[in-house]
């Protein structure tokens, strides 16, 4: 008798993880492939979403087949809460950044996020948020030259 793939599962965590990046990447390759494609020194719009798409797929495909191959560990219950948290965080980043600045925008989205870990403490994630601040001040408004207020409206700027 024909055993199921699911009997044949060795690490769901793996397996599961490869099958969500094959499905991510097959979607960006096909999305892709409504865009002019080019070449490798001409690239056009195509070309960006296709080959990162099949790269994922690719490693989706060697991740399942060692969720396959080798044995792992089994795949916990579902982390509502935290999911539920890091979109808070992401939605809150995006509602704030032109009203309150890039600042407070990161901060709260660090430490909203960090609360979604059973680790979290006060102190680390205040202060991963402010070297997460203030590396997104550095590279994207100072190196990149990118519009994006570092204090919004709501303080005066």
């Amino acid at each position: 008798m024909m055993t199921s793939v699911a009997a044949r599962i060795q690490n769901p965590k793996d397996f599961w993880t490869g099958v969500i990046f094959m499905t991510i990447g097959g979607a960006a390759v096909i999305l892709g492939r409504e865009y002019p494609f080019g070449t490798a020194f001409k690239m056009g719009p195509g070309y960006f979403p296709t080959v990162l798409g099949a790269l994922l797929a690719l490693v989706g495909l060697i991740t399942s087949l060692r969720g396959l191959l080798r044995s792992g560990t089994a795949i916990g219950a579902f982390a509502y809460r935290e999911m539920i948290l890091v979109l808070v965080a992401t939605v809150l980043f995006g509602l704030l950044l032109r009203a309150a600045g890039l600042i407070v925008a990161v901060m709260l989205l660090v430490v909203v996020s960090a609360y979604a870990s059973r680790y979290f403490r006060w102190g680390v994630a205040m202060a991963l948020g402010v070297g997460m601040a203030a590396f997104c001040v550095l590279v994207f408004v100072k190196a990149l030259g990118l519009p994006i207020p570092m204090f919004g409206p709501w303080f005066g700027q």
